[in-house]
């Protein structure tokens, strides 16, 4: 194995790694075009794949790939031995299967929650790959296994994510499951329903004026209100009679 090729691959591995979170081991899905590409140039997918993506690595297929290369007879009997020493994963197609590769793109809709790697020869399949970010892509080139660089997709989207313009949908559940655990969301609600509302006017301005009370602390009687009014008018009466008196002499 070239150095350089190694190099390249273990960039690429970091990558994944470190932006869609891949882990050991690496759950790699094989189509039969794969299969039967290794079977012609003699490679040896189980011994020397892990050490081409520098870690543990689980081969697997699925059944609609085994009945498709079981349907084209003996042209690809070798490569439907080797599938079949793979383990298989669940698709949703029991009952109806449908093509390899129709099946592959199914196991990594949603933003390929279980970090399949998709390894295949058919070009068709590996442009519809690359329009999905996060999903690695395998291929052989005559005797050799590639992984291919990200696609523009995939390099758009980290992009987004370095921007804080997105959460992938694995980071989103993981939060909540996180705030769930430290209860946290109960708080949040908590907080939600003790925000304060635009109160009414101040009470104290609503209070109704006291009225002025007397020397002693009672208010005015209206029978002294009365005698006062009567001795004003008095004093008035008898201060226009002493102008008129003066006025006559």
């Amino acid at each position: 194995m070239g150095v350089t090729r190694q190099k390249h691959a273990k960039k690429i591995m970091g990558f994944y790694k470190n932006n869609f979170q891949f882990r050991e081991p690496f759950q790699v899905l094989l189509d039969g075009t794969f299969c039967q590409a290794a079977l012609r140039n003699k490679i040896q997918i189980r011994e020397q794949l892990p050490g081409y993506l520098d870690g543990a690595a689980q081969l697997c297929t699925t059944r609609c790939v085994i009945k498709e290369l079981e349907s084209l007879g003996k042209a690809l009997y070798g490569a439907k031995l080797i599938a079949q020493r793979f383990q298989v994963r669940n698709c949703s197609h029991h009952k109806n299967p449908v093509s390899g590769s129709t099946c592959l793109l199914s196991m990594i809709e949603d933003g390929n929650p279980h970090h399949f790697f998709i390894a295949t020869q058919d070009q068709e399949l590996s442009s519809k790959v690359k329009r999905k970010p996060g999903i690695p892509l395998l291929f052989i080139i005559q005797n050799t296994m590639v992984l291919d660089k990200p696609s523009p997709k995939s390099l758009a989207f980290v992009q987004k994510l370095q921007t804080n313009q997105l959460v992938p949908e694995y980071q989103k559940q993981s939060i909540v499951e996180l705030k769930e655990k430290e209860g946290l969301v109960k708080q949040e609600s908590e907080k939600r329903r003790k925000r304060k509302r635009p109160g009414g006017p101040n009470p104290l301005s609503c209070l109704k004026k006291k009225k002025k009370k007397t020397q002693e602390g009672q208010e005015p009687s209206a029978e002294k209100k009365k005698r006062r009014k009567r001795k004003r008018n008095r004093v008035k009466g008898e201060a226009m009679q002493s102008v008129q008196k003066n006025e006559g002499e």
